[in-house]
């Protein structure tokens, strides 16, 4: 059995399908990790999320903050905004409501204990350890299956608070856990406050903020993550940490690497696509 992991699809379903072509994908004996955004820019959205709901249990996917947007606009009364068309088709779907319940049973963090790998969206705020990280995401998962997962909807929305307190409680805690999860990036490398509007390449980064990945101090140091969300980034693979956004939807690729195997190298597809301007 081969795990392969593969970087935010966002709708790009002909780049998915040439992707597991290339890596001779078996669904009877091999499992795919989707790090999340299965949908939105793309012009397949639909497809891609009945494809993954489709492959059972040779599939994990943890929820990306497009797919939580989706989840938003159906079930919590979200606004439509723009570059959110290519959503209209799953809204409009028979088997809307399945695919939507589905999605929403989607956790925020994967892991393995087998292979000792970890799989999420975005990132890990450097104050958290693997255990914090995990307690967090059931926190917010048992919302999403109770009876306020509409509530969550409403109050996920918003930048504060960005910093991390083991005191934190009720929504704010709810809504800090949701961001770090889907829309982290980086972080003040002294206090580890999350600068969440930052949407460019490292190098660009405000003074003083530094990948989460790359922070000196964090807890979750030497834990093997894999995670997507940061096309302007790109592929990383470093210090146990494999990035796998690497833009598709935005014009660059769609990329895929084998994570049971230590000295496996990526697999990349081009973009169909053309590109869109450069957005989260």
């Amino acid at each position: 059995m081969a795990v392969y992991a593969i970087g935010d699809v966002q709708g790009c379903k002909d780049e998915l399908d040439t992707l597991l072509d290339r890596l001779q994908f078996d669904a009877s004996r091999d499992r795919l990790w989707f790090v999340g955004d299965l949908v939105n820019r793309g012009p397949r959205s639909l497809d891609t999320l009945r494809f993954v709901k489709s492959l059972g249990e040779a599939a994990i996917t943890v929820l990306g903050n497009h797919d939580l947007h989706l989840l938003a606009l159906t079930r919590g009364g979200a606004s439509w905004r723009d570059g959110d068309e290519g959503l209209r088709p799953i809204v409009d779907a028979p088997d809307a409501d399945e695919l939507l319940d589905w999605l929403q049973t989607r956790p925020l963090l994967h892991h393995d204990a087998r292979l000792g790998i970890s799989l999420l969206h975005a990132g890990l705020p450097p104050q958290w350890n693997l255990q914090t990280a995990a307690t967090c995401a059931g926190e917010v998962q048992r919302r999403l299956l109770g009876e306020k997962a509409g509530q969550l909807y409403e109050r996920m929305y918003g930048n504060e608070p960005d910093i991390w307190r083991d005191d934190l409680d009720g929504w704010d805690r709810i809504r800090f856990t949701v961001n770090a999860f889907t829309r982290l990036r980086v972080c003040d490398a002294e206090t580890g406050r999350m600068a969440l509007k930052f949407k460019g390449a490292p190098a660009t980064a405000p003074r003083g903020m530094q990948p989460w990945f790359r922070i000196p101090w964090r807890k979750s140091a030497g834990e093997r993550l894999v995670f997507g969300h940061w096309s302007a980034m790109g592929y990383v693979n470093e210090d146990h940490v494999l990035g796998l956004d690497t833009g598709c939807v935005w014009g660059g690729s769609l990329t895929g690497q084998r994570i049971d195997m230590p000295d496996a190298q990526p697999v990349r597809v081009a973009s169909h696509t053309g590109g869109l301007p450069l957005d989260d």
